[in-house]
C-alpha cells in the first residue's frame, strides 16, 4: 500500500480516496471510503487507454461479472461508472495478502493447510460456476487470504456460458503456468480449465515454486502442455490430487465436488494456525488518521452510479490490517497471443484460409484514386483518420522467417479481439504471384465504440534508397512501406478490411514518395506490422507478423 500522490484525485464518484493499493497495465486501484464510512477498493482505468475499445469492453465485462456473481468467495460490486471517463468500479474491500505474496514471504505451506485451502478454493470456484461463469485466470495473485476465508478476484477475462470471449482465435486467456493445455492450444476455457488452474495454484502453495518452472511465457506454456507439474517434496496424497487436477486431458480431471471430498477437511480454514498467521503479513494502518490528497474531484469525477444489487452487508474486520497485496487485482496487459507450442512459432496459428470466412482470402479494399500519399497532412479532423503514418523513430519490428516469430524492442499495445490474415510461405499462391493480400478485422462487434484506425506496414529485410532500390543495410530500421489507415469499426465492423502489397503501399523518404518494390527485389523474410494510428505521427504496434517471400539471393 502506498500513500496518495499529488496527481491522485481526492475523490472518485462519492468515494473519498485513502491510499493506493496497486497498479497494473489497465489502471490504478485505490483504497477508499464510501459516504457511509465503508472501506471499498476502487479500480480506475488509465486515461491513456480509455480510447481503446477492447480495453473498455473487458473492463465493462469485469463489472458485469462481479455484479452477477453473489458468492461468499467474491467481493461484491458496490458501485461503478461505465458510461463516461473516468471509468471505474468499486467493490468490497477485503483485507489480507494475496496467496502469491504470502507464499513468497513464508515459503511452501504445510500439507494440512494446503488441503484446507484447496477445499475452500474449490468451493469458491463451484459457487462461481453455479452462476454460469468461468474465472479463466485463477492464480496465486488472484486469491486474497481474507479473515473469513479466501476471496477470488480479477474477473477481467471471466465469461459466462454462451458469451463470446474477449480473445480471438489463436489466443489463450489466462496466465502461463496456470492456463490449461487445451486453452493454450486454442480451445475454449471451460470449467475443467479452472480446475487445472486450481491444481497449479495449489502446487505453488505447497512448494513455493512456480508449478511449471520459470522462463519466458512460451517456455513455461510448453511445459504446461508437455511436462509434469512440479510437486517434488509434496506429501504424496496431496501431490496426487494436484496431479489429477492438472491432467493434460480435461476429461479426466476431477470435478470440484470430488476435489473437496478428496481434501477430507474436518475443520475450518480460518482456524488453521498457519492461515491465521497470514494476517501478520499486512501493515497495521490507523485508517482514521489517513487523509485524502491531491486535486479536488473536479467535473471529471461526476458520481454516476450503476444500478447494483444491495451488498451482503458483511462488516469489515475490526482494527483493519491493510495488506501489502492489492485488494483488487489490476488487469494486466490486454493481448495474449497463441504461443508457439509443438514447434509452431506463428502468432496467429494457421493459414490465412483458416482465419478468413469460408476459407477465402478477404476481398481487397484499396485507397481511392487521388488520395494523398505518405507524408501528406494527416492532422485529425472531424471527417476522418490519419491519412498515412510516417516515421518518427527507428522501427525495430523484425520478422524471423525461420522461427516464424516477430521480435522487437519495446512494448506492443496489444488487442485481444483483433484478427489478421496474410500468407506465410512461398507455397502460398499469393506469394508466388507477387501480390500479397493483408487483412484484419475485429472478431466481435462492440456497441458504441469510437473510431480505431489501423495502418498496415510492410518492411523488407534491407533498407531502400530514394529510388526504392535495396541497399546493403540488413538491419532495417526504416518504418517500411505503408498503406492508408482504416477504421477498424467502420461499417460492419466484423467484416474483413484488406490491402494489397505492393499496390497500396509506398514510403516517404527524404521528401520523396517511394513506391513499394516487388517481392522479388528482396527475397526472404518480410515484416508485416499492424499499427494503431492516432495521427500521422502517433502510432503504436498492435501486432507484428510476417511472411517468407522465398530463398534469399546467394
Amino acid at each position: 500500500m502506498e500513500a496518495l500522490r499529488d496527481v491522485d484525485p481526492a475523490r472518485i464518484g462519492a468515494h473519498a480516496l485513502l491510499a493506493r493499493l496497486g497498479a497494473g497495465g489497465m489502471g490504478q486501484v485505490y483504497l477508499a471510503r464510501s459516504p457511509g464510512g465503508r472501506l471499498v477498493a476502487v479500480k480506475v482505468i488509465r486515461d491513456e487507454i480509455t480510447g481503446h475499445p477492447e480495453a473498455l469492453a473487458r473492463f465493462r465485462r469485469e463489472a458485469e461479472t462481479v455484479r452477477a456473481v453473489r458468492s461468499a468467495y467474491t467481493a461484491n460490486l458496490i458501485d461503478a461508472s461505465l458510461a463516461v471517463a473516468p471509468y471505474w468500479l468499486a467493490t468490497e474491500y477485503v483485507a489480507g495478502p494475496t496467496l502469491g505474496h504470502a507464499v513468497a514471504e513464508r515459503g511452501g505451506l504445510p500439507a494440512d493447510t494446503c488441503r484446507r485451502l484447496f477445499a475452500a478454493l474449490a468451493e469458491g470456484l463451484a459457487s462461481v460456476h453455479a452462476y454460469g461463469v468461468t474465472h479463466r485466470d485463477l492464480k496465486p495473485q488472484n486469491v486474497i487470504l481474507g479473515a473469513q476465508g479466501p476471496q477470488l478476484i480479477d474477473f477481467g477475462i471471466a465469461r459466462g456460458v454462451g458469451e463470446t470471449a474477449l480473445t480471438q482465435d489463436g489466443q489463450a486467456p489466462g496466465t502461463p503456468g496456470y492456463s490449461a493445455p487445451e486453452v493454450l492450444l486454442g480451445a475454449e476455457a471451460g470449467a475443467a480449465a479452472d480446475v487445472f488452474a486450481l491444481g497449479a495454484t495449489l502446487a505453488y502453495a505447497a512448494t513455493g515454486r512456480p508449478p511449471f518452472g520459470t522462463g519466458v511465457a512460451t517456455t513455461v506454456s510448453y511445459r504446461s502442455v508437455h511436462e509434469p507439474v512440479d510437486v517434488v517434496g509434496v506429501e504424496p496424497g496431496l501431490a496426487g490430487l494436484i496431479e489429477a487436477c492438472v491432467a493434460k486431458d480435461p476429461a479426466v480431471r476431477p470435478g470440484l465436488r470430488e476435489v473437496i471430498e478428496r481434501c477430507g477437511v474436518r475443520d475450518a480454514l480460518i482456524d488453521d494456525p498457519v492461515y491465521l498467521g497470514f494476517g501478520a503479513l499486512g501493515e497495521a494502518v490507523p485508517v482514521h488518521e489517513m487523509r485524502t490528497q491531491g486535486p479536488g474531484p473536479g467535473p471529471a469525477y461526476v458520481y454516476t452510479p450503476t444500478q447494483v444489487a444491495a451488498g451482503r452487508g458483511r462488516m469489515p474486520r475490526t482494527g483493519v490490517w491493510v495488506a501489502v497485496g492489492v485488494a483488487l487485482a489490476v488487469v494486466g496487459a490486454v493481448a495474449v497471443w497463441k504461443l508457439p507450442l509443438g514447434g509452431r512459432g506463428d502468432q496467429q496459428g494457421g493459414s490465412p484460409a483458416a482465419q478468413s470466412p469460408a476459407g477465402q482470402v478477404p476481398a481487397v479494399r484499396t485507397p481511392a484514386a487521388g488520395e494523398a500519399g505518405p507524408g501528406a497532412s494527416a492532422s485529425k479532423s472531424p471527417a476522418g483518420p490519419p491519412t498515412y503514418i510516417r516515421q518518427t523513430e527507428p522501427n525495430l519490428d523484425d520478422y524471423n522467417p525461420i522461427h516464424r516469430t516477430c521480435a522487437r524492442t519495446g512494448a506492443q499495445e496489444g488487442m485481444s479481439d483483433f484478427q489478421t490474415s496474410l500468407p506465410r510461405t512461398m507455397d502460398d499462391p499469393q506469394l508466388r504471384s507477387g501480390k500479397v493480400r493483408i487483412a484484419f478485422r475485429v472478431k466481435n462487434a462492440l456497441p458504441d465504440v469510437p473510431p480505431y484506425y489501423v495502418a498496415v506496414v510492410v518492411k523488407p529485410q534491407h533498407e531502400v534508397d530514394e529510388n526504392g532500390r535495396s541497399t546493403a543495410v540488413t538491419d532495417n530500421r526504416q518504418l517500411g512501406f505503408v498503406a492508408k489507415a482504416q477504421d477498424l469499426y467502420e461499417g460492419d465492423e466484423v467484416e474483413w478490411k484488406s490491402v494489397t502489397y505492393p499496390d497500396d503501399f509506398s514510403m516517404r523518404l527524404n521528401g520523396k514518395t517511394v513506391k513499394a518494390p516487388p517481392l522479388s527485389q528482396d527475397p526472404g523474410g518480410w515484416t508485416v506490422v499492424f499499427r494503431h494510428a492516432v495521427s500521422d505521427t502517433e502510432h503504436t504496434t498492435l501486432v507484428c507478423d510476417g511472411f517468407d517471400s522465398g530463398p534469399q539471393k546467394g
